[in-house]
Parts: C-alpha cells; structure tokens; sequence
C-alpha cells in the first residue's frame, strides 16, 4: 500500500466510539484534530484511526511525528522528508511541498502539533488550499484554529469500565480480576493511559497491592510541589492533568538516584538515541560507564524508556521527556549535559568524514541517517554557542544530508554557520564545497558559481598556512612519515584543492561546459601528487574527469579510467563513487550502442542509490535504464521503466534532468518504443507504473521484469 504509517502499538485498547467519530469526521471534514491532555493516547488513536482508513486513499496515508522539532524552522522539511518528498527545488519551501501533493488523493497525519500549532495552522491551511484531495488528520493538546477543522477531543478511558483493567492487564503481562487491586489502580488514574502504564511498570517490580498501596497514600492528596514540575502551554492544568504529573512524579520518586539522574540527563535527547551516545552524553560524577547500563535497564523497566527496537535505539516519550528536562533544569544541568550532547554528536559527524573513505561508508552513512534528530538538535545548540564548532559539525555531514535528500537543511545549515563563524581554514573550505555541491543539486546555478570561487580561494588560503606551518615545524627524523597529512585520521595534501576543483567540474558539466570540466579536474589531478583512490576528494575529481571524457565523446578513455576507478572502489567497499560510475558506464554504453550493457550498469547503479537512500540518483537510473531498454527494443519495459522514473522524479520536486547527451538518447529512443508498440500501449503501462507504487517499480526495474 503506497504511504508510510509505523507499525501499531499491540497494546491498543478499546476506543471503538472514538475511532467511529474520527471516521466518520474524516468522510466529511479535510482537518480533524484529536485533542486531550498528554498522555491520554491521542498519537495511538490517530495511528490507528490511519490504518483503518488508508485504503480509502488512493494515494495511501503518511505519518509526520513533530516531537523532534524545537522551533518551526524545519518544519517543512520535516513534513516533505515524512511524505517521501526528496525537495531538490530552491525557492519557498512550501512550494515543492504543494507542488507534490496538488495531485494527491492522500492523508497526512500531523502528530504532536500543540507546540508548533500556529505554525502548523499556516502551513495546513496552505496546503489544503494547494492540494484540493489532500486531508489532514492531526493530534494536538489544543485545536489549530483553521477554518473547516473538526475537533475530537479525546477523554481517558473510563476508569471504572473493562477497557482500562485491559490495558493495565496487557501492560504490566498479568491477568487482573476486576474487583481488586487493578480495578482501584484504574479508578484513581482516571483511566489515563500513560499513567496506566506507568503503573503496570511498577506492578511488575512490586505487585498490584503494593501499587494500589501506593497511591492510596499519594494520590488522595492534592499533588505536592515536586509533582508540578511538567511544564506545558496550558494556562490552567485540568484535573487530569494533576494525576498524570502525580503519575509520573511518583515514577520518579520510585526510581533510584542514578536513575533519577539519567532520567534528567537523558531528556536532552531529541530523537532515539543508543547507549553508545546515552554514555558519551549522559556519563559525570556518579553515573559512569560501569553504572550507567545498569540505571538505564531501571529506566526501561518502568516504562519510562521505551524498549530498544531493532536497531538497538531507546526513545522517551514526549511528555516523559519533557519532565526529566524540568528536573535536569533544578539540579542547574541543562546547559552542561547540551553542551555534551553538541559535542558527542560533533565528533561522530567528525568520525564519519574521515570514514566515508573506505570500508566504512555505507554503516556512517546510515548511522548519520538514524541519529539526523539529534545532529540536528547539536547543530542548533552550537549555532548559539559556538558557530566556528555549528561549522564544523555541519561541513562533516551536509554532504550525506545532500545525498539522501536533505537539501534544504543542508543549505540551511551551512549558510547560517557560514553567516556566524568568521573562523578559516579547512573547516571554512569544507562547508563552502558541501554549500556549492547543494546548490548544483537544486539547479541554483548561479549562486553555486559564486560559492564555488569562494571554495577555491579558502582550499588556497588555507593549503597555503598549512604549508608555511609545516615548514616551521621541527625537521622531521628519519622514522617520521613523508608527508605529514597522511597520518590516519588526518587530511591529505591537496584534497581542498581536489575538492574545490571537483566542485568547479561539476558546475561545468551540469551547465554544458564540458571541456571546462575538463581542463580544472585534469589539471589539479596531475598538479597534486598522489595515487588516484588515495582520498574521496580525489575520487570525485576523477569521477568528474570521467563525466567529461564522456562529454567530450572520448568513450573508450571514460570506460578505461570509469573501469579502473570502479576496481579501486570496490577494494576499498566505496558506495557513493562506484555508483556514480556505474552510471557514467551505462551512457558509455548507450553511447557505444550496447544497450545490454548499458541496461546492466544501470541495474548496478540502481542497487547503489537504492542502498544510499538517494531518490535523484534513482531517478537519473531509472532514466538511463529506461533509455537501455528502448534501444533493445524492449519497449513494454522500456515504458514501465520510464513511468517509475518520472514518480521517482516527482519525489524530487523538478523535472527530468541529467546530462545533455543522455536527454537526446532518451528522446530518440523513447520515439522509437512508442512506434514499436503503439502509443497507446506505451501510454497505459506508462501511467500505470507512474501511478502505482514507485517502490515496486524500482524492484521490477532490478529483477528485469514488466507489470503484466
């Protein structure tokens, strides 16, 4: 089914009356909002209200969850990331965004919205307004005050009623009576969920009469002080409200010191988070590595910490999250333990760009990809704090953020740290390519141009201090190392001045330049020493110089240096370059007319781009492929091919780009299988492929088959 909704809690209970007013509000209303104090289950509803309902959506249901966000900033992008929109456009963010769903029979669930819901207001009514079959369902602890909304408001379960013993029963994995210890538990939580589950937790630690015992002593009271720390937006906390922060203070109280304090520590974190980055983070005085694990398994035994998925990465709810934060605020932390938590996150993006050169590649890329909430939330901290330390954080991944898609927020980045830090050096250097390659991607190629003579002048400035430091420096012995960038984890001689120059090829290529492409790659690569797969930045000059032997029509020097260059990536477990060059083997072939080859370098470039995530680069396969197969004459192929491309295309937010060659060979080719096997036949497996799941395109695209 086309659409992403996470997986359901099996833990879900009742709310049959609930689920029929929110189906019943979604046949009528575009907006219906599920509102209800924290904790009382309204992401759950709206998840499974969104399950029950996707199939009446041609265009499927997808989920945006907004608790990472801190500001509204990135609120777009997040919404675009969630509706499996790769925005490659410039411009207003908005406008791709509306341009992808104007079409669209779907729904889009906004979860969490209560801290950005005036923000949220805007851009709900902005794309109702754009995208006429566009309904939005939203969860909020307040309604969004757009026109048209419809309100559900959510209670607890009733307390007294069979659905809250349920879910205390599933939660804490016994089997309750309903006159005893659990019924009383229900009664004075109110039925809140959360708070449900939070005493099936310490059920499970201490049994259900000593729970009931419990709360008998601290519930019958108004809540004490230590209990009102949860801040929320609310003016007047309802009643409700009172018994979840007792709930949850009572967890509190409940847990041991270490605990405590890893509970404050850990609410720094944004998104999910492993024990790797728990320790680096959240380790000082008598919390440490040994003590640590230990207080963490406390945490996930209450219910306080979800359990780890299989990935290995924990999470806290929102609300959970939020209180430990509170907490983390009186013990006078909270600057302290961001600080730590800017620094781990600086040094695995710092980790990673020396990893991305070799073996490990494909595990950073993904591990940047699973911690991206919280390099975001590092970025953001270090803006404030340290705009020279927010520039190199950002330098080190923004080209991974590129390659998956992550344009804007690439761009975003690295101009506000470029704006802020007045340092220079490599760092300065780094972050002006990583700007100048986004801006390529987006089609912006003037500012691009602008940027990439910038990059050229900071790689010489500072390969020139560099060189007159190393001069100063002592004599080396003779057992030092000839060249004193090449020590591991250090950068080689000359990679700014590669990269810089790879950049400057690229925007020559992109802009029909070819033999300027040429020329800059050629020259830098004969004039900085050094073997031809030593650093990425080599790499990718050499990939350059290969896209513009291409170009020039010297086919057999491409697929020479292409071949060679390939052999050296895969010795070195390479992904993003190897992929590249299987796609400029595949216009060779075209080129060379050997469509059979053509048609396996794609596949092979395909399983690249698939692995990295990047939609353009499935989308410039698929058209290479596409092309391949309409010059075998394969034009039923051909034409699924071609359909999935244009999805894939879509996803981007601009029309089809690539090479200049390449868009000749496809519209000549793509003629001819039109005439092979009727424009009509070509135009029905067209639309159907571009209408149907882009994902199971790509994988009839890899296994060689055509929809039948």
């Amino acid at each position: 089914m086309r659409g992403h909704l996470p997986d359901e809690n099996p833990g879900f209970v009742g709310r049959r009356t609930e689920l029929g007013r929110i189906s019943a509000a979604l046949a009528e209303h575009r907006l219906v909002t599920v509102t209800g104090v924290g904790g009382v289950g309204k992401t759950r509803l709206a998840l499974r209200a969104a399950h029950r309902a996707a199939g009446l959506y041609p265009d499927g249901a997808w989920w945006t969850d907004l608790t990472p966000l801190d500001g509204d900033r990135l609120l777009v992008a997040l919404v675009a990331d969630s509706v499996d929109l790769s925005d490659h456009t410039p411009g207003m963010a908005t406008t791709g965004l509306c341009r992808r769903l104007a079409d669209d029979r779907l729904l889009l669930v906004l979860d969490s919205c209560e801290h950005l819901a005036e923000p949220c207001a805007r851009l709900v009514t902005e794309l109702l307004a754009a995208a006429p079959g566009l309904t939005v369902l939203a969860t909020s602890r307040r309604p969004l005050g757009v026109e048209g909304e419809r309100v559900v408001a959510l209670d607890p379960l009733p307390p007294a009623g069979g659905d809250a013993l349920e879910l205390l029963r599933r939660a804490a994995g016994e089997d309750f009576p309903a006159a005893g210890p659990a019924g009383e538990i229900c009664v004075r939580l109110e039925g809140i969920p959360l708070a449900l589950e939070l005493a099936a937790a310490q059920i499970r630690l201490q049994g259900a009469e000593a729970v009931r015992d419990q709360l008998g002593t601290r519930f019958d009271a108004p809540p004490s002080a230590r209990f009102d720390l949860l801040a929320h937006t609310e003016r007047v906390w309802p009643s409700r409200h009172q018994t979840l922060r007792a709930a949850i203070g009572w967890s509190h109280e409940l847990s041991a010191p270490l605990e405590r304090l890893l509970w404050a520590r850990l609410s720094v974190f944004r998104g999910p988070f492993d024990l790797e980055s728990a320790t680096a983070v959240c380790i000082g005085g008598p919390l440490d590595r040994a003590t640590l694990p230990a207080a963490l398994d406390g945490l996930v035994r209450a219910s306080v910490v979800r359990p780890p998925d299989a990935g290995g990465r924990l999470r806290m709810l929102d609300t959970i999250r939020a209180y430990g934060a509170t907490w983390l605020d009186r013990t006078g932390e909270t600057g302290t333990v961001a600080d730590r938590h800017a620094a781990h996150f600086r040094g695995l993006a710092r980790r990673g760009e020396t990893a991305w050169h070799g073996t490990r590649q494909l595990r950073w890329y993904r591990t940047v990809d699973a911690h991206h909430t919280d390099l975001r939330t590092a970025l953001d901290r270090l803006l404030r704090t340290d705009p020279d330390a927010a520039l190199d954080l950002v330098g080190s991944v923004a080209f991974a953020w590129s390659c998956r898609g992550r344009l804007r927020e690439a761009r975003d980045g690295l101009e506000q740290a470029l704006l802020l830090s007045g340092s220079r050096g490599r760092a300065r250097a780094r972050a002006l390519w990583a700007l100048g390659v986004t801006l390529v991607l987006q089609g912006e190629f003037g500012p691009a141009q602008e940027v990439s003579e910038r990059c050229a002048r900071e790689a010489r400035f500072t390969e020139y201090e560099e060189a007159l430091e190393a001069e100063r420096a002592e004599a080396p012995g003779p057992d030092a190392h000839p060249d004193p960038y090449a020590e591991a984890g250090r950068p080689r001689r000359g990679d700014l001045t590669l990269d810089a120059a790879a950049l400057a090829g690229l925007l020559a290529l992109t802009t029909g330049r070819t033999m300027a492409a040429f020329v800059v790659v050629d020259h830098v690569l004969d004039a900085v020493p050094g073997g031809p797969a030593d650093s990425a930045a080599r790499l990718r000059c050499g990939l350059v110089r290969v896209f513009a032997l291409t170009g020039l029509g010297r086919l057999a020097e491409a697929r020479e240096q292409a071949l060679a260059l390939r052999a050296l990536c895969e010795q070195l477990d390479e992904h993003w370059t190897r992929t590249a060059l299987e796609y400029q083997l595949a216009l060779t072939g075209l080129l060379e007319g050997e469509p059979a080859a053509a048609a396996g370098h794609a596949r092979a470039m395909l399983e690249g781009t698939r692995r990295l995530g990047a939609s353009l680069g499935v989308a410039l396969g698929l058209d290479v492929l596409a092309t391949a197969l309409a010059a075998a004459g394969d034009g039923e192929r051909a034409a699924d091919v071609s359909g999935t491309g244009e999805a894939y295309w879509r996803s981007t937010g601009q029309p089809r780009r690539g090479l200049p060659g390449l868009r000749a060979l496809r519209e000549k080719y793509t003629d001819t299988a039109r005439a092979t096997i009727g424009e009509p036949a070509y135009e029905e497996i067209f639309l159907r492929a571009l209408t149907g799941l882009p994902q199971d395109g790509l994988d009839r695209a890899l296994r060689g088959s055509s929809q039948g």
